[in-house]
């Protein structure tokens, strides 16, 4: 390893370690009050959420395969992060102006902002893979790419499952159905609808909703782009 390397492979340690860390008490009420909130909505209010969410996700799937770039190849490692951290920091600007402005509009415009921002968040994840050297036109790195995505916006329980299937993903991949149906959308919408709730639900309240749009929306990005750098370096640095 050289000097750079060396350094981030103590920060990857620590990453790992925080996704395999026990929930706090705070944690546990917090997610067990959620699932109780849940078992209050109707079924078939779960089941359209579901269906939403799994159809805006196929979408920006199958369609950011054929807008994201080439997978990066020849640039060293330090190289290929101060260009990926760019990329992050201009989505997480981007994001942040549009979480102001859909929260300045009030509710309308404030529930526009979830299949922005999660388009938004999507094609950063093709973008920082691309760059990484990851082919997005592989089914299975897409998978990946899902995996990022819950890893960032989960529990804590939930949280550790997905970092764990995570693990050896190379070795892992080998045994997937090719058939995206196979993914877990119910887990998924419901753990991401939980974790962004209370961040989110704040945009839609007149007045204060374009700066609390703007700086949750920042927030999500800038953890979004971590996690997905240290989900590519467990990869690259095994």
């Amino acid at each position: 390893m050289d000097q750079y390397e060396k350094e981030i492979h103590v920060v990857l340690l620590n990453w790992q370690k925080e996704m395999l860390r026990r929930p706090s008490l705070l944690n546990k009420l917090s997610k067990k009050l959620q699932t109780k909130i849940n078992t209050w909505i109707p079924e078939k209010v779960h089941t359209a959420i579901t269906a939403t969410i799994k159809q805006m996700i196929r979408a920006v799937l199958f369609g950011a395969t054929y807008t994201s770039p080439n997978p990066t190849i020849g640039k060293n490692l330090e190289l290929k992060e101060a260009a990926i951290q760019e990329r992050i920091r201009n989505y997480r600007n981007t994001a942040a102006i549009e979480g102001g402005i859909t929260g300045a509009g009030g509710l309308l415009l404030g529930l526009a902002d979830f299949p922005v921002l999660l388009g938004i968040k999507l094609k950063l994840l093709f973008d920082i893979a691309a760059m990484y050297g990851y082919d997005v036109k592989n089914y299975k790195e897409r998978v990946y790419i899902l995996h990022i995505f819950e890893l960032a916006f989960s529990s804590h329980q939930h949280r550790k499952e997905v970092y764990l299937k995570m693990i050896d993903w190379d070795e892992k991949s080998k045994s997937l159905p090719d058939d995206i149906e196979k993914f877990d959308w119910r887990n998924f919408q419901q753990e991401y609808r939980d974790y962004i709730d209370l961040a989110k639900m704040a945009q839609l309240i007149p007045v204060i909703g374009a700066p609390v749009g703007a700086v949750a929306n920042y927030h999500l990005i800038k953890k979004l782009g971590i996690t997905a750098m240290n989900a590519y370096r467990m990869r690259l640095m095994k």
